[in-house]
């Protein structure tokens, strides 16, 4: 499958079109700096990764809307302190032009994080993002306690990466989940790459607590495939848990076509019911729109 083919695909399965939670936009100096980290295989991704879609803001919106993506997100993360307001001031003008955009936004375990995610809750935001690996924080840090309690009692989804791929620090794992549902149980969490590479853990914590899903970024691609496969054992699992798996690709940041994410959820063999729900109506009931049979 190409990209030209993804229209196609997706409505021989009636969808409308497609929901993808996790999609990247951001500014254009802090995007240079995330390729440039990306061309250099840095300490945090550890292998080659060539970035296929490199065009501008205006191109990148094109080519999903090309591809039938309805709706996605910008997922803006904070990788160090004082930083979140800027990336939350450019997200929010973002989604403002892009209406197929959720209004996302991050923060970081600082002492005005309580009173920005309070005020952007209000205001409206639809889902944050957090990047435990890359931040280097705790998730149970006791400054991010009350953000959480926020997002909890709002039912805002929260994105987090906390799987220990590509490369694992002491700030990953599902055992720093694990605490944070603990303390928060009610909390939307949207695991990143499936939790990647411990996905039998995170898919614990899906079956326990009743508010965490995990989206499909990357995961079943050859690329990730030749660096740690997902255990074909667990197959069942994903069907089980079909109503908390929402199609995620980390478009722009891949070393492939976006139709290979596609591929390789339609090639894992789990039926047309599943992929329909992880490619659009999970994400519409997390955030509310249309689901593939309401016609």
């Amino acid at each position: 499958m190409n990209d030209d083919d993804v229209p196609g695909w997706w409505q021989s399965l009636g969808l409308p079109g497609l929901f993808d939670v996790h999609v990247h936009f951001l500014p254009p100096n802090i995007q240079a700096a995330v390729f440039a980290q990306f061309d250099r295989a840095g300490p945090k991704i550890g292998r080659p990764w060539p970035i296929r879609y490199r065009g501008s803001h205006d191109e990148r919106v094109a080519q999903l809307r090309a591809l039938g993506v309805r709706r996605f997100s910008s997922l803006p993360y904070a990788h160090k302190p004082g930083i979140a307001s800027y990336l939350n001031d450019w997200s929010r003008e973002f989604a403002a032009q892009v209406p197929e955009c959720l209004w996302s936004a991050t923060f970081y375990p600082e002492p005005e994080a309580a009173g920005s995610v309070a005020e952007l809750v209000e205001a409206g935001v639809e889902v944050f993002k957090l990047h435990a690996q890359v931040g280097e924080f705790a998730l149970d840090d006791a400054l991010l306690d009350t953000p959480f309690g926020i997002l909890e009692d709002a039912g805002t989804p929260v994105v987090i990466h906390v799987g220990s791929g590509p490369v694992g620090n002491a700030f990953t794992g599902p055992a720093h989940l694990e605490r944070l549902l603990r303390a928060h149980p009610r909390l939307r969490v949207v695991v990143a790459h499936l939790g990647a590479p411990e996905y039998a853990e995170f898919l614990d914590l899906a079956d326990r607590y009743d508010e965490t899903r995990l989206d499909t970024t990357m995961v079943f691609t050859d690329f990730f495939e030749e660096s740690g496969a997902f255990p074909r054992a667990l197959l069942p699992r994903l069907v089980d848990l079909q109503p908390k798996i929402l199609l995620g690709t980390d478009f722009p940041t891949i070393p492939y076509a976006y139709a290979h994410q596609l591929e390789a959820l339609e090639r894992l063999d789990l039926g047309a019911d599943w992929l329909r729900a992880v490619c659009w109506d999970n994400g519409s009931r997390l955030f509310g729109g249309p689901v593939s049979g309401d016609g």
